[in-house]
């Protein structure tokens, strides 16, 4: 059975805080230009590495750093190691689907490092490069969000220009709280298209336990069927009035998404907490390329956001201090958690199980919810049994690697 623990890094987690920038209008347009150029030599170099099929950081940059230097006026030497940075990003996940170049939108995001910006913390003032020179912005934002700013380590930040307002996404790191025994056990969540969580509690998620307009699953799929129809309506209209309405719902589904998913991870994180449990969920990475939808299923199928459910429960648990795994999805929804025995005709319908060995029944999801909160506990249990030295296996396995040579931080 396949396990995976959450793996975050040891001297804290990565969080990210939102700054809105308040620039002038010389440094506005000195922004713009940072963002045209940054964006055209990333487009430049990402048809450089498909060119070539050259998509590693070191091989690209030995590859486009001085030709790109050469040929965009203004753009600085770390500038453009962040530009090489984000193509072979860009590639890293995506290659084998791509069947072109991948183009970076004008006005896309720009990623700042230490080196191309400096923070004046008691003037609230940030220190951006631009090819014109550095500017120095103030930002305001929430209260929450400027006491991190403050207090904690700041990683990378990423300058973006969303509707005519400039913001600047920072990255800063938590500290590490200590994981927590699961005493009772693991909470077992199971994703799915027709309910996009159910708990093994039996939680059904969205539903009455989540504030806010959503009422439900049928509610949330009846939203994104109408959207999807006013979509491919304005698109076939095509004039500029339906074009100026595209702009205006762009993105709504998204955020949808994300409130529901932040909202679902949040609930469950909460209930580990209140009864001292772990969280299990499936690992479900290279789902989409291992089912066979029907093609009236198969943008719904595309359109699941589970791995963002995953991301949000797991940095939210590693926050909590709640023990977090991935477990194998095979068979979740046929086996039986009662006598253990799996057959396809236990799933008489979609909604329904009725195990044929010992007749337990109940509603097909918090079935496999039940399911993946056993198999954490089972694995939960062999990543951290105990050994003849006295410490769990994990802590082992971590102790006894030798340390790292510089040659390979």
């Amino acid at each position: 059975m396949a396990i995976r623990r959450s793996a975050t890094k040891q001297q804290g987690l990565p969080a990210v805080v939102q700054l809105r920038l308040s620039p002038t209008l010389a440094q506005a347009d000195a922004l713009t230009a940072a963002l045209l150029l940054c964006n055209q030599a990333a487009t430049l170099i990402s048809r450089l590495a498909w060119q070539h099929r050259t998509f590693t950081i070191l091989e690209l940059h030995r590859l486009a750093y001085h030709a790109v230097r050469a040929q965009m006026a203004g753009l600085g030497a770390q500038a453009t190691v962040r530009a090489i940075a984000r193509v072979a990003g860009a590639y890293a996940n995506r290659r084998a689907t791509k069947k072109r170049a991948h183009i970076f939108r004008p006005q896309g995001a720009v990623p700042y490092d230490a080196r191309l910006m400096s923070w004046c913390r008691d003037a609230r003032a940030v220190s951006l490069w631009t090819p014109t020179g550095r500017v120095t912005v103030p930002y305001t934002g929430r209260p929450e969000d400027l006491k991190a700013v403050d207090a904690l380590p700041i990683g990378e930040a990423d300058l973006i220009f969303r509707r005519g307002v400039w913001l600047l996404q920072v990255t800063v790191t938590l500290p590490k709280p200590g994981v927590r025994e699961p005493v009772h056990g693991f909470l077992g969540v199971d994703q799915g298209v027709a309910n996009l969580a159910v708990t093994s509690d039996g939680a059904v998620l969205p539903g009455p336990a989540l504030p806010g307009p959503i009422q439900g699953n049928g509610h949330v799929r009846t939203l994104r069927e109408r959207r999807h129809r006013q979509r491919r309506r304005l698109q076939a209209k095509g004039t500029s009035a339906a074009r100026r309405v595209l702009r205006r719902l762009s993105g709504r589904e998204y955020r949808m998404m994300t409130d529901l998913n932040h909202q679902i991870s949040k609930y469950v994180v909460r209930e580990a907490e209140r009864t001292g449990q772990g969280i299990a969920l499936e690992d479900l990475q290279g789902i989409r390329g291992r089912v066979r939808a029907h093609r009236l299923q198969r943008r719904t199928l595309h359109n699941w956001a589970f791995a963002q459910q995953i991301a949000f429960t797991r940095y939210k648990a590693a926050r909590a201090g709640i023990a977090f795994l991935l477990v194998d999805p095979a068979y979740t929804s046929q086996a039986c958690p009662g006598c253990g025995c799996v057959a396809r005709a236990n799933r008489p319908a979609r909604g329904r199980f009725g195990c044929t060995g010992c007749g337990l029944a109940g509603h097909a999801d918090h079935i496999a919810a039940r399911n993946i909160a056993a198999r954490g506990a089972a694995g939960w249990a062999a990543v951290n049994q105990p050994h003849a030295t006295g410490l769990p296996s994990a802590r082992r396995d971590r102790e006894s690697k030798p340390p790292a040579s510089v040659g390979d931080s």
